[in-house]
Formats: C-alpha cells, sequence, structure tokens
C-alpha cells in the first residue's frame, strides 16, 4: 500500500530499527525492491532523485509505474515514494505529481534562506497529507549536481529545523554520496548524539548509507537513524551481474541479447541485496 513516510519512520525511531530507502532508476529497481521488501516483510522508502526522474520521463510517469508494478505484484507491505535531495521546485513538482512523501535539501543555501523554505514547503507538504523530511549541513560527495565536502551539521541549526514540525530530518555527520574512499574518517556519533538531542529525539536520516560498515550503520540507528538512503550499493551489484553475464557470453547464446534475459541477472542481484541489508543491517524485516 502506498503512504506517507512519517508513519513508517516513527514506528522504526521507537523500534530502533532503520526503514531502509532504495532509490529507483527504472522499472527493474522497481520490481526487485518492491520484490525483496515483501519477501522480507519489511516497510519500503522508493527514493527518486531528480535526475533519476527525468531518465524516466518525469514524476508523474514515475508514480504510474510504481503504483502499477506495486498493483501487479499485489505488494501488501507500506510503501512511500520519496523525492530524494529536492531542489525548492522539485518539491513542489512532486506534491503534484502524488508522491506520498518528498525530501527538500536546502542544505546548500544560507540557513536562514533553507529555514523559510523548509517552513513554507512542510505546511504545503503536510496540507496534503505527505510526508517531509528536510536537511541540514552537507552530505559529502556529488548529488544531482549538488556537491558538499561533508561537513558537520550544527545542531543548533538541527534543533531549529525541527521546531518546524518536519517529519525526519538529514543531517552531516561525515558521511558520502558514493563510494567511501579509503582515507575516511568514519561517522562521527559524538555529533550525532548531540544532534539526537537538540532535536528532542526527532527521527534522523543517514544518507550515504551505501558502503559504510555494518557495525557503523547498527550504532548510528542506536543513536537515533531511523532511515538510510541506499543507492549505489544497489547500482555496483547490478553492474557486477550483468558484467558477469556478457563476460560469461551468455548474450550470445541463443537470445540472450533480448533485454528482458539481459537485465534478469542484475534484477535478481538487486532483490537479494535488498532482502539481505533489510534482515542484516537495518533491522527491519517482519516489521511491515
Amino acid at each position: 500500500m502506498l503512504v506517507s513516510a512519517a508513519e513508517m519512520i516513527n514506528k522504526a525511531h521507537e523500534g530502533h530499527y532503520a526503514v531502509p530507502p532504495f532509490n529507483i532508476n527504472n522499472m527493474e529497481w522497481i520490481i526487485a525492491i518492491l520484490k525483496g521488501c515483501q519477501a522480507t516483510n519489511s516497510p519500503v522508502i522508493l527514493g527518486v532523485s531528480e535526475g533519476a526522474g527525468k531518465y524516466m520521463q518525469g514524476y508523474k510517469n514515475v508514480v504510474a509505474m510504481v503504483k502499477e508494478i506495486h498493483d501487479n505484484l499485489g505488494i501488501t507491505v507500506p510503501v512511500a515514494i520519496h523525492l530524494d535531495h529536492g531542489s525548492y521546485a522539485g518539491a513542489k513538482a512532486c506534491i503534484e505529481a502524488g508522491f506520498t512523501s518528498i525530501m527538500f535539501d536546502g542544505s546548500h543555501f544560507p540557513f536562514e534562506e533553507n529555514l523559510e523554505k523548509s517552513k513554507e514547503l512542510i505546511a504545503l507538504a503536510h496540507s496534503k497529507g505527505i510526508s517531509i523530511e528536510c536537511e541540514v549541513g552537507g552530505i559529502g560527495g556529488e548529488e544531482d549536481g549538488v556537491v558538499s565536502s561533508g561537513e558537520l551539521a550544527s545542531p543548533e541549526e538541527c534543533g531549529v529545523i525541527a521546531g518546524l514540525g518536519v517529519d525526519f530530518l538529514a543531517a552531516g555527520i561525515g558521511n558520502i554520496h558514493g563510494k567511501y574512499p579509503a582515507n575516511w574518517a568514519g561517522l562521527s556519533f559524538d555529533q550525532l548524539a548531540k544532534i539526537q538531542e537538540s532535536t528532542n529525539g526527532k527521527p534522523l536520516v543517514l544518507h550515504g548509507g551505501s558502503g559504510i560498515p555494518s557495525e557503523q550503520v547498527k550504532k548510528a540507528i542506536s543513536l537515533g537513524v531511523s532511515k538510510v538512503n541506499v543507492n549505489t550499493e544497489l547500482q555496483l551489484e547490478f553492474a557486477a551481474a550483468t558484467r558477469a553475464y556478457v563476460e560469461a557470453g551468455k548474450d550470445q547464446q541463443g537470445k540472450g541479447y533480448d533485454p528482458r534475459k539481459l537485465l534478469a541477472p542484475g534484477t535478481a542481484a538487486i532483490q537479494a541485496k535488498v532482502e539481505k541489508m533489510n534482515t542484516e543491517f537495518f533491522g527491519c524485516a517482519g516489521k511491515a
């Protein structure tokens, strides 16, 4: 069932587990993630970056694809369609398109501008029954043209944004989009604890979840993180499985070049990874 993300995130926060927002990039991603979460009886957030939204021919098409695939597969676990790192205009467009959850990333603006835009979008989203995430402090790396070195979020600023009534809050604690470099310093748990205190226990979000050691993910969850974003890890799984299929020459056997066969190993690899992460990392298996 398609729902706002607020209830599932609040339950995760109370139960000390995390809901995974797996980013979707095409039909195969939607199918694999929904099947994986149904198999583990896990709630799920389908994250959509603005770039992926354009690739999939617009936000309305994304919503239509998810709804049709969701219904055709007979999915019964809670599912939210969520804008990931949305701009001010993108957030408004996704509300109109039928998303059930949005993120406004105003972290690159001066704080006062981030605050004013967040306040407006929180009111608009809640008037439509849509959950909303905002961000304070940059997430390292690059996401849809927004570049950050991964500075630590200010607990005081996080407290101000949380006070606006945002449903969950992304705060930079040293996390990075994409692959983590060998010299990565790790997550700042001291900063995370301060942010959780300053926000009066608001559910927090860990972006750049791909590649963070499982023990750090679990510790972050114990300190108030209730949503751990994953995108790169599934892309790497898909690429590796597809590469193995081609290098084995299977695309030259019979009609192995048929895209339905060519993309099948990667799709299966995504589903397997989703099931593994739900069970072993996030603790959300059986929580739907």
